[in-house]
């Protein structure tokens, strides 16, 4: 079998030579060190010249992300495409000649993930636990909300349908008036209303999945949000053996549900009564699974090149039996054009870290500049773990 295998994957590295990546951020960069391992040439679609990856591209194709017609000019350069972010016209490329052969993720499998509301049907739909949700469309919903807030409970969660990142679009609102307040300033588009969960923790889990329907899940992590931004995470996350058996599951039913080829990063709370619950669901690789690079020994980034060329997938087991990692990402705390070079040399000193800096020449409130990465065989040890934090944070914040 390993012998076939083998055969298969030369096949395929034989005919497939190079990847087009829609989106060309700091996730597009990170793939170059998987690209080059794998033999495989990056093409980029980014809206801007200097955007991170231009700088590891083979080719770059300037055009927005959802510009199905800088995607179609890339395609006549590249054996299949990927993506960097969900931010995509999906009609426009379901027109492009033979895309049910071009795009990893199948456009059929980002389907019912590109829309919160959506997302959340499509898990209740295969028995995945998530919580309470409904959805105001328009304005002419306006008579329904105390009712359907009735339902959901107080507080609630808010979500913009679409184009939410790094907290933004997410509300976490108290009473009547805030919602119907905040719903007016986002001037009545469809949003998601779910019910706010009182979570114990809040954990991640990358899960790949192949051609063959080989399906490689990764260690389950703890994420710690700032400002509804995640600014560090925890591998492995500090949680009973019960508490990864459901996160397992719930990833492994839905990329098998889906029948999706491609990585996915899946958000979770875990709830004081140790029921995991899915949050949000990112059909890409995620900021929870940077870790990967250093820790495991294939890097989600990887991961996904592999998945979607055609190629087994690679082992998800830490480098070193026994080591953990903490994660902490760099974010702007003012607006500035700077390179950081002595903080970033300051980082660079701690012991077991490896710092990431994604070449953003503008520094801004919250914006990710890059992320800093330590190894470390006392992941169990809270004070340990927290002393790593400490220290990163105080040398870059």
């Amino acid at each position: 079998m390993a012998a076939a295998i083998s055969e298969v994957e030369n096949q395929v590295q034989n005919q497939l030579k190079s990847v087009g990546v829609v989106g060309g951020g700091q996730l597009a960069w990170m793939m170059a060190d998987g690209a080059k391992a794998l033999g495989l040439e990056l093409l980029v679609q980014t809206p801007n010249a200097d955007d991170p990856a231009c700088a590891i591209a083979h080719r770059t194709f300037i055009g927005g992300v959802a510009d199905a017609v800088v995607t179609a000019k890339m395609a006549q350069y590249c054996d299949v495409i990927t993506f960097e972010n969900e931010f995509i016209d999906l009609p426009a490329l379901r027109q492009l000649t033979d895309s049910d052969r071009l795009f990893y993720p199948q456009l059929d499998c980002l389907a019912p993930l590109l829309d919160k509301y959506d997302q959340r049907q499509y898990c209740d739909s295969i028995g995945l636990p998530s919580p309470r949700f409904a959805t105001l469309q328009s304005k002419a919903d306006l008579p329904f909300i105390e009712a359907l807030v009735g339902d959901i409970g107080l507080p609630l969660v808010l979500k913009t349908r679409r184009h939410g990142y790094d907290g933004q679009g997410t509300f976490i609102l108290h009473n009547l008036a805030q919602i119907t307040q905040t719903w007016q300033k986002l001037g009545y588009q469809p949003v998601l209303l779910e019910a706010f969960v009182e979570f114990e923790k809040e954990l991640a889990v990358m899960v790949a999945r192949s051609f063959s329907g080989e399906v490689a899940v990764y260690p389950v992590v703890e994420t710690q949000q700032v400002d509804q931004v995640c600014r560090r995470v925890i591998a492995p996350a500090q949680v009973p053996p019960s508490v990864v058996d459901q996160v397992e599951a719930i990833a492994t039913q839905l990329v098998n549900r889906l029948g999706v080829v491609g990585i996915l990063g899946i958000e979770l709370f875990v709830t004081k009564s140790q029921q995991v619950l899915i949050n949000e669901i990112a059909p890409r690789t995620h900021n929870s699974g940077h870790y990967t690079l250093d820790a495991c020994n294939t890097s989600q980034f990887e991961q996904q090149l592999r998945a979607v060329s055609g190629l087994s997938l690679g082992s998800t087991d830490w480098k070193v039996a026994g080591t953990g990692a903490v994660m902490v990402n760099l974010l702007g705390t003012e607006t500035r054009v700077s390179d950081y070079a002595e903080k970033r040399a300051a980082l660079a000193q701690i012991p077991n870290a490896f710092v990431y800096w994604y070449g953003k020449r503008q520094a801004r409130l919250g914006r990710k500049m890059g992320h800093v990465t330590v190894l470390t065989d006392a992941i169990q040890e809270s004070t340990a773990v927290e002393a790593i934090i400490q220290t990163v944070e105080q040398r870059w914040y």
